[in-house]
């Protein structure tokens, strides 16, 4: 099977100082950019470059270095709005990751404008960052949080039964663009028009952590009103991610937090505060983080979105068609729509000890819940196994991943493990999440 869009990762494998060191004195697999992305030297050179060059705080002062910083930081800003095609670069805002972002939301809009009698819909789907904050809104606030549920025969969200549980009473509806453990792609732009046609009142949240990092996302398109993605898994920097949303909705709503940067003016009688972004990044703010995280896109860019998506296809279609042919396998999520991620479940070994047998051939591997305790509920599975791909991959690192993985199983079927759910296997205990 070729891969067309292969010299892509032939090109930027060099960029990645990483992928070039050997790990148990093998070469370096790394299939876990679902987690986090590896880092290339021009995200790295920009970091250094700043703390050794440009180092100081923004906003605050009129010398040279804090001029310089805040122009790199609101530089960083406008990265981001042009990414996304945002209306006004005050839409953007930078958080500590998309957890922060979708919390923003939740503590700020959500607390302002949800209480009893209505309602929030999320989805069985979601990472536990999308699902944690609206329970604990819904707890603090009375309203009432439905949950729309995986289709277990095609592997994705069902849909209809999302559309079916809109109303007038319905405020929130958050979901995934695509889903990090079952890879599948949700119609957005149909589900928008739903929501829009049965439940006016809702605001719409997007979780795009596993789209904006491999595919071109444009925020106008996708009618949402609010949308979260984070640095560290497009070749960024961690502690740094973006909240996009609604100028007009964003300064309609209470800060998130109270300190410096945030305030228009302050006195012992009360205060008042700035319009977004400002209003909601208190206190110094990742400077060199967002910086790098402009970089990151930069980077991206410079490679193209468009062919970024057509190598990452190839890929994932390749990783599904080899995994497959793995005996005792079975993989989560559809065959088709899904992007260059597979969860899996092996029938031989527990994903814990599978990842770490794939540890000593230098695979890199995810094992655990990937904080989707109820999808893997829902699946019928405690935990999972999961290769993610980005476009640093390549089709001989996905032979590799097969052949170490059916030599595991193998071994296990040689010692007798034969049942990866069994409760000598301690299903409780896993440490990979």
């Amino acid at each position: 099977m070729e891969l067309p869009h292969a010299y892509i990762a032939d090109k930027v494998r060099k960029d990645f100082p990483i992928l070039e060191t050997e790990f148990k004195g093998k070469p370096l697999v790394y299939l876990d950019s679902a987690a986090t992305s590896q880092k290339p030297k021009f995200v790295l050179d920009t970091l250094n470059h700043y703390y050794e060059s440009v180092n100081s705080n923004v906003h605050r002062g009129a010398h040279t270095l804090s001029r310089d910083a805040t122009s790199a930081y609101e530089g960083a800003r406008d990265i981001v709005a042009s990414l996304i095609n945002a209306k006004s670069r005050n839409e953007c805002i930078f958080t500590k990751g998309a957890t922060e972002a979708i919390n923003l939301v939740a503590m700020t809009y959500g607390r302002a404008n949800v209480g009893p009698g209505d309602e929030i819909i999320t989805t069985e789907l979601e990472h536990h960052s999308n699902i944690v904050p609206w329970q604990i809104l819904a707890s603090q606030t009375g309203c009432k949080l439905n949950f729309a549920h995986v289709d277990q025969v095609n592997g994705t969200l069902d849909v209809e039964e999302l559309k079916s549980l809109l109303s007038m009473r319905t405020k929130i509806v958050s979901f995934q663009h695509v889903s990090n453990t079952l890879g599948c792609v949700n119609p957005v732009r149909e589900l928008v028009e739903a929501i829009r046609e049965k439940a006016p009142n809702a605001k719409i949240v997007l979780d795009a952590c596993q789209s904006v990092p491999h595919q071109a996302v444009d925020v106008q398109a996708l009618n949402v009103d609010f949308m979260a993605f984070s640095g560290h898994k497009m070749c960024g920097p961690t502690g740094i991610g973006a909240l996009w949303g609604r100028e007009e909705l964003l300064n309609s709503m209470p800060p998130f937090l109270g300190g410096g940067e945030m305030i228009d003016c302050v006195t012992l009688e009360g205060s008042t505060y700035l319009p977004s972004p400002g209003r909601f990044e208190a206190g110094t703010p990742p400077i060199a983080q967002a910086i790098g995280f402009g970089a990151a896109i930069q980077y991206l860019n410079n490679i193209g979105f468009e062919e970024i998506e057509a190598y990452e296809q190839e890929l994932g279609d390749y990783l599904y068609k080899r995994l497959s042919e793995v005996k005792g396998i079975t993989i989560f999520g559809p065959e088709k729509n899904r992007v260059a991620l597979c969860s899996f479940h092996c029938d031989a070994v527990h994903p814990s000890d599978l990842s770490t047998f794939l540890d000593v051939e230098g695979v890199a591997i995810r094992a655990g819940h990937h904080c989707c305790q109820p999808l893997h509920q829902a699946l019928g599975y405690s935990h999972s196994a999961r290769a993610s791909l980005y476009f640093y991959n390549t089709k001989e690192e996905i032979d590799k991943l097969i052949k170490a993985l059916e030599e595991s199983i193998a071994f296990f079927d040689a010692v007798g493990k034969t049942d990866s759910n069994s409760d000598d296997l301690n299903d409780d205990f896993v440490p990979f999440i």
